[in-house]
């Protein structure tokens, strides 16, 4: 072998986080509440809810936190299928999303091709009727996985209490849940809860598991990554973020200047972004109509809206990843990768819980596992692609550093500046009787009944740290 000379420091790769997701925090039960502080106070002035957050005394008090076992019902079961190394679903996933960027890339053109159309009155409507025929045949797509070759699936919880690997469900299996609500007050703004993170981030895979997310006129609810003392600084990251009857999924990045996501690479996610459309020239106020998608993450980007961002939208699973449709669903799975090494932070959503890739649930089942070598580690290699891609790091138009020390906060406001600016666009109906969310809000209205959060687990993985090199 080479000899070295005398004196020759021998300089081996460098440890790195890039091995195998670790669980660091399995949020769930009892045990849910000591991974956060509950934040008591006024709403902050920039979203200015309609709201009292409280503090952990009151908020048992008034019933609005607390834990609730249920018996898992047969309708509540998921088919789970045998598949060894996961190289199977692997390969569904992969085919399915390559035929919904296909089946996209098609919709797309129909639609330019129809609006190029001058005479397009007819045109227009066969063109509708095909993509709603073919949004159709998609659905059927996306809930079907080829079974070819593989044994008939069982019937099982998706999540259940005390699992344990390689052992049969007991007849009875049990779900826990934390269960967040909002209580209303003689003054009017509703008592909730703000939960705020003990531990801070800079960089993780971060899940949840709802049954059932706050939704309808003047909900507010957010899952998320701040920094709140030095924002936008060290940035946000909105993981589930729903506003009135919203029902697609959506991430979001807040950010100071310079960060851009506009060196996307093709065919490396399934979503979209959102647009910045109408927004008013800071100097005339006159509307600027120009079509841009929000990819510029600058909260004060003059071309988007105040605080917009850079927003990924969800289309494989649109109209139903979100609020009052994913809790009729049963709710979901949202995961949120942030790996400054890897040179990304991406997002998916799996609903309803039947779709969730064997490899996530198996890490969620095992969590919690006595037993460190049952823990299954997730790997996001095996989920198909995410609807959000957002390139961080060299060689990026992001660098890293925009996003650091930021803890997970969960969240309930009412109305402020986004539900409330919205209310009347959103709630017509309401709009007619209460001229403000406010005023909604008040009269403490039985749709806030679905107003809560329901979480089987919050769940926070990290790379293991390495010698390797990039």
């Amino acid at each position: 072998g080479a000899v070295l000379p005398l004196g020759t420091l021998a300089v081996g790769p460098p440890r790195q986080p890039v091995g195998p997701y670790r669980i660091l925090e399995a949020q769930v039960g009892d045990d849910f509440w000591k991974y956060y502080d509950f934040y008591a106070g006024k709403d902050s002035a920039g979203s200015g809810g309609y709201i009292e957050y409280v503090s952990e005394d009151v908020a048992r008090r008034d019933g609005i936190v607390e834990v609730v076992t249920e018996v898992v019902p047969e309708e509540r079961m998921i088919e789970v299928y045998e598949d060894g190394d996961g190289r199977w679903e692997e390969e569904d996933w992969m085919a399915e999303d390559l035929a919904f960027l296909d089946w996209q890339k098609r919709k797309d053109a129909e639609e330019k091709e129809d609006a190029e159309e001058e005479d397009g009155d007819k045109k227009a409507t066969t063109t509708k009727q095909k993509a709603s025929d073919e949004k159709k045949t998609r659905f059927l797509y996306n809930s079907t996985i080829a079974t070819d070759d593989r044994p008939a699936p069982k019937l099982e919880p998706f999540n259940p209490d005390n699992y344990r690997a390689n052992e049969p469900t007991r007849s009875d299996p049990t779900e826990t849940f934390v269960r967040i609500s909002s209580s209303p007050t003689p003054q009017g703004p509703r008592n909730s809860v703000r939960l705020e993170g003990r531990r801070r981030f800079n960089r993780g895979l971060f899940i949840i598991d709802l049954r059932h997310m706050p939704a309808g006129c003047g909900t507010w609810p957010a899952f998320w990554l701040t920094d709140e003392a030095n924002w936008p600084v060290n940035g946000e990251i909105d993981i589930v973020e729903g506003v009135n009857y919203q029902d697609t999924a959506k991430t979001a990045l807040h950010t100071t200047r310079e960060c851009r996501m506009d060196d996307v690479a093709e065919g490396s996610k399934t979503g979209s972004w959102d647009t910045a459309v109408g927004i008013p020239n800071r100097k005339t106020g006159i509307p600027d109509m120009t079509f841009r998608f929000a990819q510029n993450c600058f909260v004060y980007d003059p071309h988007q809206w105040i605080n917009q961002g850079c927003v990924a939208t969800d289309l494989k699973s649109e109209g139903r990843s979100l609020g009052m449709p994913l809790n009729a669903q049963g709710g979901g799975v949202y995961a949120l990768e942030w790996d400054p090494v890897n040179g990304h932070i991406r997002t998916w959503v799996f609903t309803p819980h039947g779709r969730v890739p064997g490899n996530l649930r198996e890490a969620l089942r095992t969590a919690t596992d006595a037993d460190l070598d049952a823990r299954v580690a997730p790997d996001t290699n095996l989920w198909g692609l995410p609807y959000g891609h957002f390139p961080i790091g060299e060689d990026t138009n992001c660098p890293s550093g925009h996003f650091r020390n930021m803890r997970l906060v969960i969240n309930l406001a009412f109305c402020g500046s986004v539900s409330g600016n919205r209310y009347f666009m959103d709630c017509p109906e309401k709009f007619k009787k209460f001229k403000t969310c406010n005023e909604y809000v008040k009269s403490d209205p039985e749709e806030l009944k679905e107003a809560y959060w329901k979480i089987r687990g919050v769940y926070v993985y990290e790379r293991e740290w390495e010698r390797q090199w990039t």
